[in-house]
């Protein structure tokens, strides 16, 4: 990808930097250090982070990345005191301030964003979390070591979801043995979040308290407590990260969403709109679903830069194809995939994104590539459940049905809260029809009907799945709540909905169990 700022172009495969078409010449880590800078334009870049790319995890002193980034600033024109390329955050790392735009093939460059000031309080910028040092509960060194050991790992788990701005490592520890009040926190590290909590070990368990707060006001958003058996300290330490990381991150999201949805600013930025747009897609109507799409849109056009805004508005539109009024034509689908990978050319490392281009796939019925992308989506962040979830969905398409339960019953335990959970119970329910589990498939109709939003898809498996049961008179009462929650649903609505489904046998024994209780 080649990238224009100033009157600089940037190559990042090569690493050739020019200036007026003069090839500019620096240290491999000098350039290394701009290709991440450049490819994270406009988002805080942390030390750890330069560590981890430029010098693959060696640890160097602080005087090596400033001689780098001075060299940096010197090649650019720039330096310390103007920071018109390259902007110190202090005690946080960095962040490229440099307008960026990509060249398309044609050698023109794509439109510049008009990207709103990151720190403004319009809440233009992403959310932003510490998670301060566990707190060990005796004086064992063994302990303190373990709860150090879950502090980094979360810290780490949840820098894989990219539309947060997580505090490194070093700036939470020098907070560690310190009584200060998160609000203070929160002042001095210009943080929306922070995570917090404990670890008492007792013989061979332990007891992990964790909580998210509010920094600005200070109130408690989510708290929960994991008690475990200490057989394997390694094991338990992944298994509480990865669970506290998954439960963290939908809390957030949904704290984010209902400050934008509830303050409503004036003056509309993209990330205004993205979660506004977010919000009524989580309502899960058509109507709202089609507002959804406009929003979305609308913050495209804001930031064309902005990768969530055409990663979700491409999801949005799939569901309306799926649930509501969106017609799936191929112009439509063809529109979604490339949104999809416009969205992965701003940034290859986002799960969010490979898992929702797996979306659009499934739509467009290109089952072995949705199975990829999903794969990627899980390697880049084994925490996100939606991705769980949609491997999950890929693999029943594929008759491959134990893999695919193992992948939803995953997606729940990672994130029983999550605002898709009703989503990941329906579709797990449909491969469990699928795989002829008939009794276990009715009871995850009747745990994703228990939760607020929940589609009408919901019940139309629990028609199928109680009609293979034997149990007519109560499809029969299932098919009235169906037609009361959409109506004029019949066999051929269904074939026209399930567009996306592989196997003609799928389709048929699902139009037998409708055909059983009645629907024609």
């Amino acid at each position: 990808m080649r990238y224009r700022f100033a009157d600089f172009t940037f190559d990042t495969d090569s690493l050739e930097l020019r200036r007026g078409g003069e090839l500019l010449h620096s240290e491999p880590q000098v350039l290394a250090l701009l290709n991440l800078l450049v490819e994270r334009s406009g988002e805080l870049v942390s030390k750890e982070d330069i560590n981890n790319s430029v010098w693959r995890g060696r640890i160097v002193s602080d005087a090596a990345l400033s001689s780098r980034i001075k060299a940096l600033r010197q090649l650019l024109g720039d330096d310390g005191r103007q920071q018109a390329m390259i902007r110190t955050v202090h005690r946080r790392g960095f962040r490229f301030v440099a307008e960026t735009a990509p060249v398309m093939e044609t050698g023109a460059p794509a439109p510049v964003a008009e990207r709103a000031a990151i720190d403004t309080a319009s809440g233009a910028r992403k959310p932003s979390v510490v998670v301060l040092p566990f707190l060990s509960l005796s004086n064992e060194l063994e302990q303190e070591y373990f709860s150090d050991g879950v502090t980094t790992d979360l810290i780490t788990h949840l820098s894989r979801h990219r539309w947060l701005d997580v505090t490194a490592r070093n700036t939470a520890f020098g907070y560690k043995g310190k009584s200060v009040d998160v609000r203070e926190i929160g002042r001095d590290l210009d943080v929306d979040y922070v995570v917090e909590g404990s670890l008492q070990r007792a013989g061979d368990r332990v007891r992990i308290m964790a909580h998210l707060v509010n920094a600005r006001t200070g109130h408690h958003l989510w708290a929960e407590r994991f008690d475990r058996e200490l057989s394997d300290i390694f094991a338990v330490q992944d298994e509480i990260t990865e669970k506290i990381a998954a439960r963290i991150e939908p809390e957030i999201g949904f704290a984010e969403r209902n400050r934008v949805a509830h303050t409503r600013p004036a003056n509309l930025q993209a990330w205004d709109c993205y979660h506004l747009g977010i919000h009524q897609f989580f309502r899960f109507t058509g109507a709202d679903n089609r507002k959804a799409q406009q929003l979305l849109k609308q913050s495209q056009e804001l930031d064309p830069h902005f990768g969530e805004a055409y990663a979700w508005w491409a999801y949005a539109l799939i569901l309306g194809m799926v649930y509501w009024d969106t017609p799936p034509t191929q112009e439509l689908l063809d529109q979604a995939l490339a949104a999809s990978d416009w969205a992965l050319s701003l940034d290859r490392q986002n799960a969010s994104f490979h898992a929702l281009k797996a979306r659009v796939l499934l739509a467009r019925c290109e089952y072995d590539a949705a199975l990829v992308e999903n794969q990627i989506a899980i390697e880049l962040n084994p925490t996100f459940a939606a991705a769980h979830c949609g491997l999950g969905d890929s693999l029943a398409y594929e008759g491959k049905y134990q893999e695919s339960i193992s992948c939803f019953e995953k997606a729940v335990e990672l994130s029983p809260n999550d605002p898709q959970l009703w989503a990941f119970f329906t579709y797990g329910a449909l491969a469990l029809l699928f795989k002829q589990e008939f009794t276990r498939a009715l009871e995850w109709t009747e745990r994703a009907s228990a939760i607020p939003n929940c589609q009408y898809w919901t019940t139309a498996h629990k028609i199928v799945a109680l009609s293979y049961l034997g149990r007519k008179a109560e499809a029969q009462r299932a098919v009235a709540r169906l037609l009361q929650q959409q109506p004029g649903f019949t066999q051929a609505f269904a074939r026209e909905k399930l567009f996306y489904l592989k196997q003609p046998q799928q389709i048929e024994m699902y139009m037998r169990g409708l055909g059983m209780a009645g629907v024609g």
